[in-house]
């Protein structure tokens, strides 16, 4: 099934916008690879979460303000 940013899983409606646009593009390659549905949706929404907390927009702010 082909997603978008105004047509994506249900799974993926509480992400941030960000990680979301960041999930349906892993799960669009993780389909294009072969893999079914339920497995891409499920691995495109951890690795994009993981991607949020490296490289998205709270990424440095949480470094800066980590307690010591």
């Amino acid at each position: 099934m082909p997603w978008s940013l105004d047509h994506f899983p249900v799974a993926m409606k509480n992400l941030e916008p960000e990680v979301r646009n960041k999930a349906i593009e892993i799960a669009i390659a993780l389909l294009r690879d072969g893999h079914d549905e339920g497995f891409a949706i499920r691995m495109s929404i951890s690795r994009a979460t993981e991607w949020g907390r490296l490289h998205g927009p709270l990424s440095s702010f949480r470094e800066n303000n980590r307690s010591h």
